[in-house]
């Protein structure tokens, strides 16, 4: 549904944003990338059975960040297991997870140096309010004796397919200390009270005003100003219209979307601590020994922005997206046009060069002490290879990602190395990446390029939302 929406709708929603200035090139880049992913006319493979002779084509992927959920799916895999096995310790880990205020989040969404100081201010709270209580458990002359280490991630959007840029930052459950023969030792601590957490809340929005003062972004009421400066005005105004969930297109232009509500579904809503919109709370903790917990966790701090399996079609036309847990007054799924199921995947796109994983304290790369605390990797045995592990014809040092058959497998249990028919070992035989290789490769096998899909007809008029206000 996912790929049917944008291949019919995103020539009509570009042409329209073309009278707001258009949409940056990162962003037409990732969606017409993603309309390409996996079909066998814009590259592919031959692979074969070294048995039966049985031949096979596999389709390349678009291997982008911003919102394909099955390539994100497989890089949500390869980073959970690089994080088990090569990053994070067998030590206790806590999910401390920190959503910021509504105005803000138009900022930091299009921003991203205001992003990285917004994130670094969370991270260093954090780290302190570690040693803090390090040193009160622990005795400690000094807090900088307590050593703190976390991985965070930048998620974008929510479960509504709002612009809710968040942090998710996984911390060692403790803290690193040298003893006196000089060896560096863990120590964990007690679960963070409800005090501690509101803490952490209560001193990040302090050090937020500080980090927007900075930016130019503080008003003298000590308001966030978040009037667009930047060229990318019609990127700005989807941004604005996603985080505050209002719609573009039809009747619904300006104003929220329409929610499916099961008043028998509504939760009570977590609790967190919570200063001047500053929401952090830190409620996921995994003990040090359950490494399948922690690949789970993983997984789902680096999960896609979008579900496909939750996205369905209505009989008017219109599209339904369940919400993956109800909210607090029982809305289980929102009504969206296709226009604006374009505009909020346009706001969800990350801008480029910004790391949405990052390492701090003693797990980070220029860490004096990340040798001594990141797992062990015992490089003597045999390398990996560059697409299939028993190809030979292919060696390559071990890179830090899997190879890409083995996150087939991993991930969507897809086994491209195992002959269909006999159950034999298949081995690459080529390669066609050019318009004439690939034409030539799929005549074949009796394929040719499936033709281009329709365009949707009009729906009305796009409304971008401009206004500074």
């Amino acid at each position: 549904m996912l790929y049917r929406t944008l291949s019919a709708h995103w020539a009509d929603f570009c042409d329209r944003a073309e009278e707001a200035g258009g949409l940056p090139r990162f962003v037409q880049r990732e969606v017409d990338e993603y309309l390409r992913c996996g079909l066998l006319e814009a590259g592919c493979v031959r692979v074969g059975c070294e048995r039966c002779g049985y031949e096979r084509l596999v389709a390349f992927s678009c291997k982008r960040r911003g919102f394909c959920p099955s390539c994100l799916g497989r890089r949500m895999s390869d980073t959970a297991v690089h994080l088990v096995e090569k990053v994070i310790p067998e030590v206790p880990v806590r999910q401390w997870v920190c959503s910021l205020p509504w105005r803000l989040r138009v900022l930091v969404g299009y921003d991203r140096r205001l992003c990285a100081d917004v994130l670094e201010a969370f991270v260093v709270e954090l780290s302190r309010a570690l040693r803090r209580r390090a040193k009160k458990a622990l005795g400690l002359p000094a807090r900088t004796r307590a050593h703190t280490g976390a991985v965070s991630v930048v998620q974008r959007g929510d479960s509504a397919l709002r612009l809710n840029v968040h942090f998710h930052v996984l911390v060692l459950d403790g803290v690193y200390v040298r003893d006196a023969d000089g060896k560096l030792v863990f120590h964990a601590l007690p679960p963070p009270t409800t005090d501690d957490v509101t803490e952490v809340a209560v001193r990040t929005a302090k050090r937020l005003q500080k980090v927007l003062a900075r930016h130019g972004r503080l008003l003298e009421d000590g308001t966030v100003d978040p009037s667009p400066r930047t060229e990318q005005l019609a990127l700005s105004a989807l941004v604005g219209a996603a985080a505050s969930g209002l719609g573009l297109t039809g009747e619904r232009a300006g104003k929220p979307l329409l929610r499916v509500v099961d008043p028998g579904k509504a939760r009570v809503a977590e609790r967190v601590g919570e200063s001047l919109g500053v929401n952090v709370h830190a409620e996921v903790a995994v003990p040090a020994r359950d490494r399948a917990r922690l690949e789970r966790l993983c997984r789902y701090v680096c999960r896609p922005p979008i579900a496909k399996e939750r996205l369905v079609e209505t009989r008017d036309g219109r599209l339904r997206y369940l919400l993956k847990k109800p909210w607090s007054d029982g809305t289980v799924a929102l009504v969206l046009e296709p226009l604006d199921l374009c505009a909020r995947i346009a706001a969800l796109i990350p801008p480029p060069r910004f790391h949405m994983i990052r390492y701090h304290g003693v797990l980070s790369s220029h860490a004096k002490l990340r040798s001594e605390v990141v797992p062990k990797v015992d490089d003597k045995g045999p390398k990996q290879l560059a697409l299939f592990e028993h190809d030979r014809t292919v060696l390559a040092p071990e890179p830090r990602k899997k190879p890409w058959a083995w996150l087939l497998r991993h991930v969507f249990q897809i086994d491209v190395v195992t002959c269909v028919r006999c159950g034999g070992t298949t081995r690459l035989l080529e390669a066609a990446t050019t318009p004439e290789a690939i034409a030539k490769l799929l005549a074949k096998h009796g394929l040719g390029p499936r033709p281009p899909p329709p365009r949707a007809a009009p729906t009305g008029q796009l409304r971008l939302a401009l206004s500074t206000a």
